[in-house]
C-alpha cells in the first residue's frame, strides 16, 4: 500500500467508499506549522487566522459534558458496588444505584440531542 501521507491524495477510494462534503470540508483546510498563531494554527485557504475567530478548547456544549458526567458517575458507583463487597459478594443495591445514574445520564443526553454537538 503506498504511503499518500505527504501527497494528500488519500481520499478513501481504495477502499471502497469516496469521501462525504464534511471530509471534503476538511481538505479544504490546512495545517500550517509556523503560522502567526503559534505552533499549529489550522487555517481555511482565502482566510487569515485571525478572521476565523476565537474557538473553544473543547467541543460541545455545557449540558452534554453535564450529561457524559452523570453517565461516568452512574459508571463508577456500578464498579464500586461490584468490587467494595468483599468477600461477601457484590453490592447489589449500590450497583442497580450506578446502573440508574448511567441511564439517567444516557436520557438526559438523548433529551438534549447531544449526539448532533460534534462539529
Amino acid at each position: 500500500m503506498p504511503d499518500n501521507s505527504d501527497s494528500g491524495t488519500t481520499d478513501g477510494s481504495e477502499f471502497g467508499f469516496g469521501t462525504s462534503q464534511s471530509e471534503a470540508a476538511m481538505h479544504e483546510t490546512s495545517v500550517m506549522p509556523g503560522g502567526p498563531a503559534g505552533q499549529g494554527a489550522v487555517a481555511a485557504e482565502g482566510l487569515s487566522p485571525s478572521q476565523l475567530g476565537p474557538h473553544p478548547s473543547y467541543h460541545g456544549r455545557t449540558v452534554s459534558w453535564v450529561a457524559v458526567s452523570i453517565m461516568v458517575l452512574g459508571f463508577v458507583l456500578g464498579g464500586i458496588g461490584l468490587v467494595a463487597g468483599g468477600h461477601s459478594g457484590p453490592i447489589w443495591w449500590l450497583f442497580w444505584t450506578g446502573a440508574g445514574v448511567a441511564v439517567l445520564g444516557l436520557l438526559i443526553s438523548l433529551a438534549t440531542n447531544m449526539f448532533e454537538d460534534w462539529y
